[in-house]
């Protein structure tokens, strides 16, 4: 296959950013995060990472491994009573957890918007159980494409992506599910609100690229706050990033 050129910017170019970061940690001796198919997307890809982004550092590729290692954990612990669940995965960028978490009875629906769509109908492997949706998260019509949601089970993931909605936005999300698939599971992680407000100030940066404006941010004690978005959600609990391991940097 010829490399494809990635045409993002903005919000979309960071899936750029996580990949690589991931890729980088997968092919290290003993890594956090086994992700052979981010490597392989990573040879497919025609972009200068290294140019755009520096050098990838252990920490930083750890920490994006072991993001993607909570949230594989928990659909899995979901799918250990659900096995013929669906996985809807909002936001789901250049991410390979169908790939690390298929337990060959799950279904997929990725959800993202319309290039990096494209994308990944152009360079992951198809599956008959793995879809990808061209929409915004925010447009709740992705709730429609679910079967079967009361019978099979659903568990909901935004990996990286409520941060860069506005507050309005994410209650809208976190209240819909609450609403129409009772008896799931919303994975989601935050940005705490002293990072994310140094991202609106436009001077935040990862090598070249400056990091899109972070909208919607919580502490950790504020995590209460999000059974009030609807009162179907029933608890809200922490998850706590594996176990990594020891970096030497010489």
């Amino acid at each position: 296959m010829a490399r494809v050129r990635p045409m993002l910017d903005g919000v979309p170019e960071t899936l750029l950013w996580t990949l690589y970061h991931r890729a980088y940690e997968a092919g290290r001796p003993y890594p956090v995060l086994d992700d052979p198919v981010a490597l392989e997307l990573l040879a497919n890809l025609d972009y200068p990472f290294e140019e755009r982004f520096g050098l990838p550092g252990p920490f930083s590729s750890q920490a994006q491994g072991l993001r993607s290692r909570c949230f594989d954990l928990a659909v899995q612990s979901y799918l250990a009573d659900r096995p013929e669940a669906t996985v809807v995965a909002l936001g789901d960028g250049l991410e390979t957890g169908f790939w690390r978490v298929d337990n060959g009875r799950l279904n997929w629906l990725s959800v993202e918007l319309p290039e990096v769509a494209t994308l990944r109908r152009t360079l992951l492997p198809p599956s008959d159980r793995l879809r990808t949706l061209a929409g915004s998260a925010t447009d709740l019509t992705w709730l429609d494409e679910i079967e079967d949601p009361a019978g099979r089970g659903v568990v909901v993931t935004a990996q990286g992506l409520l941060m860069y909605l506005r507050p309005a936005e994410v209650r809208k999300v976190i209240a819909a599910c609450a609403e129409r698939l009772p008896g799931s599971v919303l994975v989601l992680d935050s940005m705490s609100r002293p990072l994310a407000k140094g991202t609106r100030a436009g001077t935040s940066k990862v090598g070249d690229m400056t990091i899109p404006p972070m909208r919607w941010a919580m502490n950790p004690g504020e995590r209460r706050k999000l059974r009030s978005a609807h009162p179907g959600v029933a608890e809200v609990r922490a998850l706590h990033l594996p176990r990594g391991g020891v970096r030497w940097v010489s």
